[in-house]
């Protein structure tokens, strides 16, 4: 395995690219970009990387669902770390181009939604298609084949363009949160301001199901910050779940959680324990009454005294 090589969804030029540049340890990092997230992990799954950084979320459309799929099948691998970036686009146009020039537009799909508002009063009869990540729909504009694209203003330069508009989002303060992918091992010791992430399949599909794992997390006061629906390719509503929660696998209330769904759920993939983004322990929320690891183990302990004879 390279120990010293980073994959990214690329080519240069992208968001995720950005968000990877932010991470101190990659200056000392190889950097490769990859023409699809699916190609990024598997760099990490075949030890042609160490870790790949792949766009999972948007404050805007949500969960981003390829990701989310790669790491719901395949080889497993562990979510390390998360990065959360501010999301603005210009619009990218070879020099010369004026904004009644513009006829066709390209970009991420989830970058649509995020300027959809601004396209419809500023470029209403613009034609858009789709283009494998906001840094090609630069490339192809290069090319000749669209008139702009939806990109990162720092893209401009690496693709020959001009940003003929800036800060263009629909949503203020939009935000993109990429996560950084490894193979597993054991995760990092918590630090008080934690994310767990899981993948959880129901068992079978009767009313309600997915309310018995969501008491899992509830009845021991675990605080859920994502929860998506996936389809599984079995059939229609045969579905599995993305689920991010508050706190560490090592917290006591949260690796109960896991056990808990471990029992009634067919398959739980473990998707790591890692720090939360611009998060500190004081920023987080305080607890419920009875579910700190001290209360877990008083509660052991007097159950343990019970069956000694000794209440």
């Amino acid at each position: 395995m390279s120990a010293t090589r980073y994959t990214y969804l690329g080519p240069e030029g992208t968001f995720t690219e950005a968000a990877l540049r932010s991470l101190p340890e990659a200056a000392t990092r190889q950097l490769a970009p990859m023409v699809s997230v699916p190609a990024a992990l598997d760099a990490v799954r075949n030890g042609e990387a160490a870790a790949a950084l792949v766009p999972i979320e948007n404050s805007v459309e949500g969960g981003v669902t390829v990701t989310l799929d790669q790491l719901a099948t395949g080889e497993p691998l562990m979510i390390y770390r998360e990065v959360l970036l501010p999301i603005a686009f210009a619009l990218l146009v070879r020099p010369g181009t004026t904004l009644s020039d513009v006829k066709t537009v390209t970009g991420h799909p989830v970058a649509q939604p995020q300027v959809r508002q601004w396209l419809s009063t500023h470029l209403p009869d613009a034609v858009w298609e789709s283009a494998a990540s906001n840094a090609d729909g630069a490339r192809l504009v290069q090319e000749g084949r669209f008139d702009a694209a939806f990109a990162g203003e720092f893209a401009a330069a690496t693709y020959g363009l001009e940003p003929l508009v800036t800060e263009i989002h629909d949503a203020a303060n939009a935000e993109t949160r990429f996560v950084l992918v490894g193979r597993p091992a054991r995760p990092a010791a918590r630090t008080g301001a934690d994310k767990t992430s899981v993948v959880i399949w129901l068992r079978d599909d009767h009313p309600g199901a997915l309310l018995e794992l969501l008491q899992e997390f509830s009845s021991r006061g675990v605080n859920l910050m994502l929860i998506q629906s996936r389809p599984t390719g079995e059939g229609i509503g045969n579905y599995c779940f993305a689920i991010d929660a508050e706190g560490h696998i090592t917290d006591r209330r949260v690796g109960e959680a896991l056990m808990g769904l471990r029992r009634i759920c067919p398959k739980v993939r473990f998707l790591g324990s890692y720090p939360r983004a611009g998060v500190s322990p004081a920023d987080t929320r305080k607890l419920p009454y009875g579910t700190s690891d001290e209360e877990f183990m008083a509660a052991a302990d007097w159950l343990a005294r019970c069956q000694d004879g000794r209440p």
